[in-house]
């Protein structure tokens, strides 16, 4: 079966990414030409990391030139499928030295599902009742709320003189943004592949997010697509378990592609951008949802200068899970049990300009195990005369 990838917006842009290259032994750095993916993998760039510190990597990439490794109809085919043909190209996360990092509860309304999640201890079955008496206490005043204003912090009063503290609020309507690792570096997966469920957990979702390349110098280079594969359950029953609920095998997925900034795309756009998510299962449940970056409560400049600055610094820059405004809430199967994942599930997350991110669903445990890392990258680069 094939999937959507890339939408008319995107291919009109610059598009880079990584594959494995069979040839090569190791990940190539891609460009879509025409089509096709062209390795433009060199000594001036032998990692996407590297591409992204340049002063102006879209000017480079517009003038790189390198053979093509197939289609990427072809590439993607080999991508879905359940283990790739490691004889042929598939699709990698495009990053690869970059940190991965992710911003938490950066939309006030999804906010209150984590602040919900907590006070039901992890417990499904007891959110519905939780989410109501929230409703009831705060109706709209989360539209447009910005976080750190003083209306962010009358909100935050209401609901502590109810009862209903957590930590949740500090950093969804605080002043200091939610700043965590979501993954090793080199672990995230790409397009295509499987995405990670710990087997402890009955109660999770995925996250449809932007994310952005960032360089060393906290200079947004690009944008991609994440899923942010969260447990709700894990992190219900204690906001230290966070990361156990975030980081498991496969649990992160990038791509398609980074969409170099230009004068075609650009930060504004991020600001801007839609994300329509769409969880297909095999028993025919369908669940469908949008995230709007419009309703963010942090720029997204002001998140990059959280993550990074005098306080703390990133020499190979990093990738920014910018948040979803999405948290679902449709029953799947009882009356009030909310939605959670089941194995097979197809989850996409398509953004104009930016395509679309396809993975299916499995446990971590029985997700490929991730063995290339960051000292088997080297070698390969040394081998091939890259380093």
């Amino acid at each position: 079966m094939s999937y959507p990838i890339l939408d008319a917006a995107a291919t009109q842009g610059l598009l880079v990414g990584r594959v494995w290259n069979p040839g090569a032994g190791g990940p190539s750095i891609v460009v879509l030409r025409d089509g096709a993916l062209v390795d433009i993998t060199s000594r001036a760039a032998p990692t996407l990391s590297a591409l992204l510190e340049m002063d102006d990597p879209a000017g480079f990439v517009r003038a790189a030139t390198g053979p093509s490794l197939g289609t990427i109809e072809a590439i993607a085919a080999n991508s879905t499928a359940a283990t790739p043909d490691t004889a042929l190209p598939y699709l990698l996360a495009p990053a690869d030295l970059q940190a991965i990092k992710a911003c938490g509860v950066t939309f006030a309304q999804s906010m209150i599902e984590r602040v919900i999640e907590e006070k039901a201890a992890g417990n499904p079955a007891r959110a519905a009742s939780i989410r109501e008496r929230v409703s009831t206490l705060i109706g709209g005043s989360l539209a447009n709320l910005k976080a750190g204003s003083p209306e962010a912090a009358a909100v935050k009063q209401a609901l502590i003189d109810e009862g209903m503290w957590s930590q949740y609020l500090e950093v969804g309507i605080g002043p200091d943004a939610e700043v965590f690792t979501k993954a090793p570096v080199l672990s995230a997966v790409g397009w295509g592949a499987n995405v990670g469920l710990h087997p402890v957990s009955t109660w999770n979702n995925p996250e449809p997010e932007i994310v952005l390349a960032v360089n060393s110098r906290g200079e947004i280079k690009g944008a991609t697509l994440g899923n942010d594969v969260n447990l709700r359950d894990v992190e219900g029953r204690s906001a230290l378990l966070l990361g156990k609920a975030k980081d498991n095998n496969a649990s992160c997925s990038i791509g398609p592609f980074v969409r170099l900034f230009d004068q075609s795309y650009g930060i504004d756009d991020v600001r801007r951008a839609i994300l329509d998510l769409k969880v297909t299962g095999e028993d025919g449940f369908v669940l469908k949802g949008q995230s709007s970056m419009a309703k963010i409560s942090r720029d997204p400049t002001d998140l990059v200068k959280q993550t990074c600055g005098p306080h703390h610094q990133y020499p190979d820059g990093f990738m920014l899970f910018l948040g979803t405004l999405f948290a679902p809430t449709q029953d799947r199967d009882a009356p009030n049990q909310g939605f959670t994942h089941k194995l097979g599930d197809v989850v996409e997350i398509e953004s104009p300009g930016l395509g679309t991110l396809v993975n299916s669903v499995r446990l971590s445990t029985e997700c490929p195990p991730w063995t290339f890392g960051l000292s088997a990258l080297m070698r390969n680069l040394a081998d091939r005369g890259l380093l």
